[in-house]
């Protein structure tokens, strides 16, 4: 990105590893250059040069940091970035890729050999995978037991534990204390009727506009907003299986947190399901740093947060379909394509509905769809996305590359800029995404050329994402 040093300051203090590569910073008083992700104390603003390549920052007299190890940054070598690949295969193992195909399809995943990621968690965490993995399983154990009724035996599957056997061993050995300790002997030993659990976020979040944004794009059927909150159905391949079931999110009232209820039918994928709720509602964000950089532009609504999604390929069924088209028109259109191709939620209620996947979608000839509305451009543009998802050529999770992604988005017929970049800012939670060209930001800045709107955004970097949101809301 071209750099804006103050921008790019910004970016170091976030530490966020989504920046790594993309600048390298160097330190006057030590004469030492890091990546964005570098772990040490934060350099003093007017002691920081920034390089757009570790060349540049030696060339200038620089040496590369011994903890950072610049040479690893994405980019500049062969294997990725240490902080983005743990935290990649983190997410990973949260969705039970590691119980499903080992250490080796893990690494696969995440790019790289089984023995550089034991490196990385070594150097990280200072654990093997299987190690964190094992700490994660009876960390959301103890949370299940103590925050939900589930039984023991059920406690023990949901935490990706083979054996109830081998759960109340490990639980004995780390904890010095038997599952039951945590328990009221009165709980039950059948499911509850709901599970319930808290996430917690940092303060300003304006839940009203992220309630309207979700509330104006819901798909009938598979998702529901009223005033208080929001509901949706999700099926979720984890572990080697497929868990279905509804998720209901509303905000706690006087902690800043948000409720999680959601069907014991997904009691197995209770991991998978609370990732993708922090991804929906952007809990993850520090709006300290987002209105650090947008300035007066955050100042009316400093809470506002860059809506996610549940699913990565549904997001992108979305954008194609709402390509030129109004958001309520593009609305009934989902609503259509749901019904017609989506299955019935088996829980009594007709109402709810699944919304389809990739392998559905990429079965359907384009007449299929163009019969409920469709042109035949976007009907083909909608089987060629769905064709590619399911061969895993394009992959649509928060961890995936966000370059190469957009690229092979891009590649794909009647997918432009737009719509690719869409796509990055909600389904890859990429937070500097821009659209210079859609027709909201535009006439939020007042503008009519996009290479304008651009070249005025590079002041909200490294958080443009956040940018569009605040002038979608002062277009409105």
């Amino acid at each position: 990105m071209p750099l804006d040093a103050d921008a790019c300051y910004r970016a170091l203090a976030a530490h966020d590893p989504r920046f790594d590569g993309r600048f390298f910073v160097g330190v006057a008083s030590t004469r030492i250059y890091c990546r964005p992700v570098c772990s040490v104390r934060l350099p003093r603003r007017e002691n920081c040069r920034f390089f757009a390549s570790a060349a540049a920052a030696e060339v200038s007299g620089y040496r590369p940091c011994l903890r950072c190890r610049p040479e690893l940054a994405p980019g500049n070598a062969s294997v990725d970035s240490v902080a983005r690949l743990a935290q990649g295969a983190i997410d990973l193992i949260e969705n039970g890729v590691l119980e499903d195909g080992g250490i080796e399809h893990l690494a696969d995943r995440v790019g790289v050999t089984s023995r550089h990621l034991r490196r990385i968690f070594e150097s990280e965490f200072g654990v093997s995978p299987i190690e964190y993995a094992q700490t994660q399983r009876l960390l959301l154990a103890k949370r299940l037991l103590t925050d939900t009724e589930l039984p023991v035996t059920e406690v023990a599957g949901a935490s990706g534990f083979a054996s109830v056997r081998r759960f109340n061993a490990l639980f004995k050995a780390r904890y010095r204390m038997a599952p039951g300790r945590l328990r009221d002997a009165r709980v039950s030993a059948t499911l509850p009727s709901v599970l319930t659990f808290e996430l917690a976020y940092r303060p300003p979040y304006d839940w009203e506009s992220m309630l309207a944004f979700l509330g104006g794009r819901a798909i009938d059927g598979v998702e529901r907003v009223d005033e208080n909150g929001y509901s949706r159905t999700v099926a979720i391949e984890h572990r080697g299986a497929r868990h279905v079931g509804r998720v209901e999110v509303r905000r706690v009232a006087r902690r800043p947190a948000l409720s999680v209820a959601m069907s014991p039918s997904l009691a197995r994928a209770v991991p998978a399901v609370l990732s993708r709720v922090k991804n929906t509602f952007d809990l993850a964000c520090d709006p300290a740093l987002v209105g650090a950089a947008l300035g007066s532009l955050a100042d009316a609504r400093p809470g506002l947060r860059v809506p996610g999604t549940f699913d990565g390929f549904e997001l992108a069924v979305r954008a194609v379909v709402g390509q030129q088209i109004s958001v309520r028109a593009a609305r009934t259109m989902l609503g259509r394509i749901s019904r017609a191709f989506g299955e019935s939620l088996a829980d009594g209620d007709a109402w709810w509905r699944l919304f389809p996947g990739a392998p559905r979608i990429a079965g359907l000839a384009p007449e299929d769809l163009t019969a409920l509305g469709l042109t035949n451009a976007r009907a083909r543009t909608l089987v060629g996305l769905a064709c590619a998802v399911k061969a895993g050529a394009v992959r649509l999770e928060p961890e995936s590359d966000v370059e190469a992604t957009i690229a092979r988005l891009m590649a794909l017929p009647g997918i432009g800029a737009w719509t690719a970049n869409y796509i990055a800012m909600r389904a890859l939670r990429w937070p500097d995404a821009f659209l210079p060209g859609d027709l909201g930001v535009l006439k939020a800045l007042d503008e009519t050329r996009p290479a304008r709107a651009l070249r005025r955004s590079e002041a909200w970097r490294p958080w443009r994402a956040y940018a569009v949101i605040h002038l979608w809301r002062n277009a409105a």
